[in-house]
């Protein structure tokens, strides 16, 4: 009996592994894009169901608990990593890095964008997270003296552009800004914001952790993003703010969101880049904002406004030109320990969820 369901196992492994790389990439990027449709709809399930008058799934719940169930299972696939041999060939200096990187990362910038989901339009923070991109290309070849083609200069300027008019051509808002003469939304600020902090993280990981297993890297930056993000919230909103952390109905839904985000979603965009070039996974990866705002509509009836559509357009105008020079025959396999390519990768699919 043992050997017969030993069969079927060895038997599904070798059908799992017939699938093409694509497919797993494809299918990241599918519950990526959904990441944030799906956290607003479930703090609006929480809004249902109260405990001692507060929201038990409220966005800094979300995150936080999130992040501890991601945690564990970073863990677990990576604890090869996690080894003391490991952690002592880093220096000082990496481990500074690593600790600013977790800081940005995994802390000020989720916390950020998961503020704007609270304030404006999913659709809105996706469109203005893509100023990521066009500012991690900018920054690269500023600091770190980056070779770009004309068409990834042309599609970052785009991009740039798109969030511009997704910005300005907003209808006027109760909670505006006047900025330089602009009116900004604060949820747009902070997502703004939060994709600033992002592009900042990735350049000191390409140009300051090159020798850090992916692994390690998540770890830290989830461990310690966890911990800041907690104490910074404790500070601005007090400790009764995460009271309904032990609520069963945040964790029920938490473990239904880790599992699919963390564990299927990250399993699948690793299994996927293991059998596929770095070039497709930068091609398919950049479909992210496209699967977000078409989750947006499907999960929460967002329909897109006059100034999406525009904006949302000329990003998308973006996303083909900064794909038209790159090579197809780049890297067939893409090592786990290549921690900037795994974040220039990331940056350009933007925001995935925790």
């Amino acid at each position: 009996m043992n050997r017969f369901y030993a069969q079927k196992i060895a038997r599904a492994i070798a059908w799992f592994d017939r699938i093409p790389g694509q497919v797993y990439l494809w299918l990241a990027v599918l519950i990526f894009g959904a990441s944030s449709a799906v956290t607003r709809k479930i703090t609006e399930l929480g809004s249902q169901h109260f405990m001692n008058g507060e929201n038990p799934i409220s966005l800094c719940n979300v995150l936080f608990v999130g992040n501890l169930c991601a945690l564990l299972v970073l863990l677990a696939i990576h604890r090869q990593q996690w080894r003391r041999h490991t952690l002592v060939q880093l220096t000082q200096q990496e481990w500074l890095n690593l600790s600013i990187v977790a800081v940005l990362a995994g802390a000020i910038a989720p916390g950020l964008i998961f503020q704007a989901l609270a304030t404006t339009q999913v659709t809105n923070v996706i469109l203005v997270g893509r100023l990521e991109p066009p500012l991690t290309l900018a920054l690269s070849v500023w600091l770190l003296h980056d070779r770009v083609g004309r068409w990834e200069v042309l599609g970052a300027i785009a991009a740039f552009v798109g969030v511009l008019l997704t910005v300005v051509l907003q209808p006027a808002q109760v909670s505006a800004m006047q900025m330089g003469g602009l009116a900004i939304g604060l949820g747009e600020l902070m997502a703004a914001l939060g994709a600033i902090a992002l592009a900042i993280a990735t350049i000191i990981g390409k140009q300051k952790l090159g020798r850090v297993p992916v692994g390690l890297y998540t770890i830290v930056r989830t461990g310690l993003g966890t911990v800041i993000f907690f104490l910074i919230a404790l500070v601005l909103y007090g400790q009764d703010h995460f009271m309904g952390v032990f609520s069963p109905f945040l964790w029920k839904w938490m473990l239904v969101y880790g599992v699919i985000i963390v564990v299927i979603g990250q399993s699948f965009w690793l299994t996927g880049l293991r059998a596929s070039s770095v070039s497709m996974a930068s091609i398919i990866g950049s479909f992210v904002p496209i699967a977000g705002i078409v989750a947006a509509y499907l999960i929460l009836g967002e329909v897109p406004t006059r100034a999406q559509y525009i904006g949302g357009g000329v990003i998308l105008l973006g996303l083909v030109l900064s794909q038209l020079g790159r090579q197809p025959n780049a890297i067939a396999q893409k090592p786990m320990t290549m921690t900037p390519t795994e974040q220039e990768l990331e940056s350009q699919m933007g925001f995935k969820g925790i």
